[in-house]
């Protein structure tokens, strides 16, 4: 096993059956100690987070995988806090696909002249690219192909996949009395298709309950139970 990435969240490694290691880390993005799922900085680490994570990223991915959604999610080891994935190219160096069902964040940021906080959004899809210098700069369909990061086909097919996977991540986390915001998804390719990769656990989406925030820890004791 060979270290082959270090990330903000989590370490990639590389295994002798041709597949990947997923390490997750306590970090999660935020500002000046304030949690931030759309951040691109670490902003603080929360001890426990790490296998919260990944416990959570299971239990979705599972979900999903009995819905049919393709991902490169294999198997989970949560004694060692891993992840065993299948290998994926990434589009460009890596985009970051966000699902907004309400506007706050980085949305009010922008739009705020427009748009009041908390108004419905109906699942509007986002893509970012991966580019920490530059503050992860949208990106549009157009130019995403005139500049060969991906191309039409692939564009719908990802915000096509974004919309239904998140719809049935809204849906599962309505059962326990949350109200998904926005969430953050990144997709690669694999065998020719657009699939799911990188985790879906609490520290990449913005999840409410009875109008207050809920903490990435809390909404693993939510929905997990533990």
């Amino acid at each position: 096993m060979q270290q082959v990435y270090k990330g903000k969240t989590k370490d990639v490694f590389s295994l002798e059956n041709g597949n990947y290691l997923l390490k997750f880390k306590d970090d999660v993005t935020g500002t000046d100690g304030v949690f931030d799922p759309g951040a691109n900085t670490v902003g603080l680490s929360i001890e426990g987070m790490g296998n919260a994570g990944l416990r959570l990223s299971t239990y979705f991915f599972e979900m999903l995988q009995k819905n049919g959604v393709k991902s490169h999610f294999v198997k989970s080891d949560l004694t060692n806090n891993t992840m065993e994935v299948l290998p994926a190219t990434f589009f460009g160096k890596g985009v970051e696909v966000i699902c907004r069902y309400k506007a706050v964040g980085s949305f009010m940021r922008r739009y705020g002249m427009y748009a009041k906080e908390g108004q419905d959004l109906n699942a509007y899809v986002e893509v970012t690219l991966k580019d920490d210098e530059r503050g992860d700069p949208l990106i549009i369909k157009d130019c995403l192909a005139l500049l060969n990061i991906l191309n039409e086909n692939e564009y719908e097919s990802l915000k096509s996949q974004t919309q239904n996977i998140c719809n049935m991540i809204k849906e599962e986390l309505a059962k326990f009395g949350c109200v998904l915001y926005d969430i953050k998804l990144e997709f690669g390719r694999n065998n020719g298709q657009v699939i799911l990769i990188d985790e879906l656990s609490a520290g990449n989406m913005r999840v409410y309950k009875d109008g207050k925030i809920v903490e990435p820890l809390d909404l693993v004791k939510i929905v997990l139970g533990k």
